[in-house]
């Protein structure tokens, strides 16, 4: 294994804390519990979670051990693990995928996260109290339709993520994850604490956990199979770059068995919180983002203690969204910081500030540059697409393959702990199923 050459999480559970609020995002919030509900409740949670162990866990175990072999950006490491195993240096263009994935993602990310700043301060203001439901859509409405506001909001919370990454990784990304993961999970347990009281829990409970195999179908196995790949940051560099400060001592398959325990469980508490709050309010469960940005703000506005409800609730979603934008920022600037002659707070301001020139690109896409399409699609919904369809599939997939026809067998076999029978199933895992999984994630994408 290479010589570790620079910095260092300061334990595991750092690094545990860091790679969760990496999995953890705004998709936690709402995605995993309404697809459930939608798709068959624990029918679904049990294909989604098979796929996380057939795709997902082989993927994020074999990103964290390229990273840490390489002990350097993704791009850097792609290109000198390759050429040390008698490879082509052209896998590096793996890591420039992975890193230019999470520079695009982090663009328009960062204007949601904006949007969540909003209406944090919404709550506190009583901006949403006592307003009917059209309202609170046409509030949404207008924010979108108002880029001085987006570009305020949006460069508020890129000074966040700033002023994280550029501590570096155990006084910025390890100190704010330590912070932010176990106050998400405490406001979460607030908030699901509300909905028990609330006298909807038991038709939350239902809506999400209640199995209905009639409503599996192919649909449902492939949502199922997307979710469990996106959820993990998997193909962005993020789980390269936080492999790259790994020591030997952390054993990678535990651990990604922890971080994906607690990505899930964070989701399924999230759908605990907000259903029985919508359910009270006689509202829909089917809204998607709408959910968050309307449906919420309606049923806050019109319930007692709803200030300091949907204080918690925005509050929680900033930080499931500070905690998933400082991973994405983290590959980009490690990359120009070993690339470039910058330091680590040179290399966060200019990484930060190109994206945030793409994010006003995207966040201009809602009002002043709606009439700009590529491919029929707007600046924002363009960068979704390409990311999530093409680049994270294809960054995914080269990063098993690399690891599977690349790597040393016994010394890969070694340093996962793993005897030779488990071994065997390992790597009928990692050369096969999990490939596998991703070629019909990404094909099906492109129908």
């Amino acid at each position: 294994m290479a010589k570790l050459a620079h910095a260092q999480w300061s334990s595991k559970m750092g690094f545990v804390l860091a790679a969760a609020g990496s999995a953890v995002g705004l998709g936690n919030i709402w995605r995993f519990s309404y697809m459930t509900g939608e798709s068959g409740g624990a029918a679904f949670v049990l294909v989604y979670l098979a796929c996380v162990t057939l795709v997902g866990l082989p993927i994020l175990v074999a990103e964290w051990m390229i990273g840490r072999r390489g002990q350097k950006n993704p791009i850097n490491t792609m290109a000198e693990l390759a050429s040390s195993h008698g490879r082509s240096r052209a896998w590096a263009s793996i890591g420039i995928s992975g890193v230019l994935a999470a520079f695009l993602i982090l663009s328009f990310y960062s204007v949601i996260g904006g949007w969540s700043l909003n209406y944090t301060l919404g709550s506190v203001i009583g901006t949403f109290d006592g307003q009917d439901a059209d309202t609170v859509g046409a509030m949404f409405s207008e924010l979108l339709g108002n880029p001085k506001a987006l570009l305020i909001w949006h460069t508020a919370f890129m000074l966040l993520v700033i002023g994280i990454v550029a501590r570096g990784v155990t006084k910025g990304l390890e100190a704010a994850s330590r912070i932010l993961m176990p106050a998400l999970v405490v406001l979460l347990l607030v908030l699901v604490g509300y909905g028990m009281a609330s006298g909807y829990f038991g038709e939350a409970l239902s809506f999400m956990f209640s199995p209905d195999w009639g409503a599996l179908d192919g649909g449902v196995v492939l949502a199922a199979m997307g979710q469990a790949f996106f959820t993990l940051s998997l193909g962005m560099g993020i789980m390269m770059a936080y492999g790259s400060y790994l020591g030997e001592d952390v054993n990678l398959i535990s651990t990604a068995r922890t971080v994906i325990i607690l990505d899930t469980a964070i989701a399924l508490l999230a759908g605990l919180a907000i259903f029985p709050i919508v359910f009270a309010n006689g509202l829909s469960a089917s809204e998607g983002p709408g959910l968050i940005f309307i449906t919420l703000p309606l049923a806050f506005g019109n319930m007692s203690g709803g200030t300091i409800l949907g204080l918690m609730f925005f509050l929680l979603l900033t930080f499931a969204a500070l905690t998933s934008a400082i991973s994405l920022l983290e590959p980009v600037v490690e990359t120009l910081e070993e690339r470039t002659s910058l330091s680590r707070i040179g290399a966060t301001l200019v990484s930060a500030i190109a994206v945030w020139l793409l994010g006003v690109a995207a966040l201009l896409s809602f009002n002043v540059w709606s009439d700009v399409l590529f491919f029929g699609l707007n600046i924002f919904d363009f960068l979704d697409t390409f990311t999530s369809k093409i680049l994270l599939p294809l960054t995914g997939l080269g990063a098993i393959i690399f690891f599977s026809l690349c790597l040393d067998k016994e010394e890969a076999r070694k340093e996962l702990r793993l005897d030779i029978y488990d071994f065997t199933l390992w790597n009928l895992l990692a050369k096969y199923v999990a490939p596998l999984g991703v070629i019909v994630v990404f094909l099906t994408g492109l129908i």
